[in-house]
């Protein structure tokens, strides 16, 4: 298990088996769901898949992934913050899901500040895109506060035409300087 970073609040690490429970929380709540496109989860055999199926496979094969967010007051696994890389648009996506008790307090943010500094200063990537329902008002609104700008507003590959998205986007030289690294 790797710890990617901490902050005051947070503990961001690789998702382990033991977080079954924790995935299966936020993912199978409905207003967490809301925004997000994918389906809530029936059980826990749904949440292992994911662990296994995508988060560990995008660790091996990509070096990063969606990481836990342990909420360090309660040592709880709250939702998870983290890059994916997109082969499909062969781009970087940040993105972030947390449960519903934990939102409007800065969480999403502060993982989010973190996230960029490792995807930028660590990976050394160039670009980091965010994809967010134009509803979904919270999300939208956090990608502009870490610094990504508004690029277009248009569908995701394979997606029904009207199921159309806002992109955001932030290259290294926006993040150097936003950030002064």
């Amino acid at each position: 298990m790797g710890v990617f970073f901490e902050t005051d609040r947070l503990i961001l690490r690789e998702f382990e088996l033991n977080d079954l429970e924790a995935v299966y929380n936020f993912d199978s709540d409905v207003e967490v769901q809301k925004y997000i496109g994918d389906t809530t989860l029936n059980n826990l055999t749904e949440a292992k898949d994911i662990i296994v199926n995508i988060w560990f496979t995008d660790y091996k094969k990509y070096g990063y992934g969606r990481w836990a967010v342990v909420y360090k007051p309660e040592d709880k696994v709250i939702g998870f913050a983290g890059l994916k890389y997109l082969p499909e648009l062969n781009e970087t996506d940040i993105g972030f899901r947390f449960l519903p008790e934990y939102w409007g307090i800065g969480i999403a943010t502060e993982a989010s500040k973190e996230i960029m500094k490792y995807g930028f200063e660590i990976l050394k990537l160039n670009r980091v895109i965010g994809i967010a329902m134009p509803e979904n008002n919270a999300s939208n609104k956090i990608l502009k506060k870490i610094g990504l700008i508004f690029y277009k507003f248009d569908l995701y590959e394979g997606e029904d035409e009207s199921e159309k998205y806002n992109w955001y986007k932030m290259d290294k030289k926006r993040y150097l300087d936003l950030y002064g690294r």
